[in-house]
């Protein structure tokens, strides 16, 4: 239940993948009364897309499209959890219908608080009657995690009771997301060819900038993120890692790449991902880069990438590859195992601390960098990261251009321009900050 619990505190839309009666729904309501949070169950099999959609009537003179009670009951408490049930027993009509509703939480004409979470649920279709395949773009909109239960738990239930949800984890601070989101922009500057996958049919997680933007997330409130934890992992210098896989014992090795899990892309011993039922363990989306505005740094001292705190690592691994599917998912998860990248604030302070030989190290390097800088507001630090992009042009220029534009765009009003700057001159016009 981590998982679903990281994803209702970090306000993501899930979706439950599992069997018929193995208590989806009981789950929900479960971690709703816990957190004291109104949760409101939609079938999706016995709705029409006008119940998503609205219903046009005339009012003062116009057509208004009308929301259907549940939704006005979100709306007028202001929170709570929309549980959309039974997605696979929907028609494609309706599941159209359901995609605003997902992404920017609009019913009809009422726009749903933003604290409102989504979470779904649906059987396999091979399991659900009349069932259909969950569409691409809805599917895409959505973490996807499998639904387990085991005898041993089912039983412990009946004999000690089962237990509820845990309560939602603690929200992670802007800069933790800032931090996983530079991390990720890193990641994709060297496998640009995952940023996006579409499937050819209807499927579970696939990479998409949207996608990728919950990544990211589910990267931040599984945190906070240490080096003493991460485990060994060699990768070669492209930043493709081989190593281990997530600490459930699931292991994993990467083959011929395929973005959206097919055959061949990723193996695992003990399958997909999951969010365990059996017992409480613990708007719209822009692209994302080294040069977003939403980059910030490591709290101060927290050297080097990150891996999950105890206990939520599995649930990383769950979200992660939930949002993004197998292949993916898990290749992001490995080459974050394999950073080793040193502190920005070391980096600023001194000017010959040691820089990371690999074209990958150096972009999340330096966007850890300008994330420090953006932090921190001084000039003083502003002016010393220009030496650091200095050292880094004189082996790859072209990575430091990417973070010249963001640092320029981010100049203290107080900052006087740093003498090596002029040096940094043919960077500087690459990356279209000079003439």
């Amino acid at each position: 239940m981590d998982a679903l619990s990281v994803a209702v505190a970090a306000n993501l839309p899930v979706i439950l993948w599992g069997a018929p009666g193995t208590g989806k729904t009981s789950a929900v309501l479960a971690l709703g009364e816990r957190l004291g949070l109104p949760v409101e169950v939609v079938v999706g099999s016995i709705r029409e897309p006008s119940d998503f959609a609205g219903l046009p009537v005339p009012r003062d003179g116009e057509t208004w499209f009308a929301p259907p009670r549940w939704a006005e009951r979100l709306a007028a408490a202001g929170t709570g959890i929309l549980f959309l049930d039974e997605l696979t027993t929907a028609p494609p009509a309706v599941q159209a219908a359901m995609l605003r509703v997902v992404l920017e939480r609009v019913v009809g004409d009422l726009t749903l608080p933003a604290s409102v979470r989504i979470v779904a649920a649906a059987n396999p279709p091979d399991q659900a009657a009349d069932g259909w395949d969950l569409s691409a773009p809805l599917a895409n909109r959505l973490v996807h995690l499998n639904w387990e239960v085991s005898a041993e738990s089912v039983a412990a239930g009946f004999i000690g009771g089962f237990s509820a949800p845990s309560g939602s984890p603690a929200r992670a601070g802007a800069r933790a997301v800032r931090q996983a989101r530079a991390l990720v922009g890193a990641f994709l500057r060297v496998r640009p060819e995952l940023v996006l996958a579409v499937p050819d049919r209807g499927s579970r997680g696939w990479p998409s900038p949207r996608t990728w933007e919950l990544a990211a997330t589910a990267l931040a409130h599984t945190g906070p993120l240490t080096d003493d934890a991460r485990p060994a992992a060699a990768g070669p210098a492209n930043g493709t890692s081989h190593a281990t896989g997530p600490a459930n014992g699931a292991s994993h090795a990467t083959g011929p790449h395929s973005a959206n899990g097919a055959p061949g892309a990723v193996s695992r011993a003990h399958g997909s991902a999951s969010a365990t039922g059996a017992h409480p363990v613990t708007g719209p989306v822009s692209p994302i880069g080294l040069a977003s505005d939403t980059i910030a740094a490591p709290p101060s001292g927290a050297a080097g990438v990150e891996t999950a705190r105890p206990g939520m690592e599995r649930a990383r691994a769950e979200l992660v590859v939930g949002a993004v599917g197998e292949a993916a998912g898990f290749e992001l998860l490995s080459w974050l195992r394999d950073l080793d990248l040193p502190d920005p604030a070391t980096l600023l302070a001194d000017p010959s601390a040691p820089l990371p030989d690999r074209v990958d190290r150096l972009h999340a390097v330096l966007g850890s960098v300008v994330a420090h800088v953006t932090a921190d507001g001084s000039a003083e630090a502003w002016q010393r990261a220009w030496t650091v992009l200095g050292r880094v042009s004189l082996r790859t220029p072209d990575v430091a251009a990417t973070a010249a534009r963001a640092l320029a765009a981010r100049r203290p009003h107080d900052a006087v321009l740093p003498a090596t700057v002029l040096e940094l001159a043919p960077v500087l016009r690459s990356a279209g900050l000079m003439p």
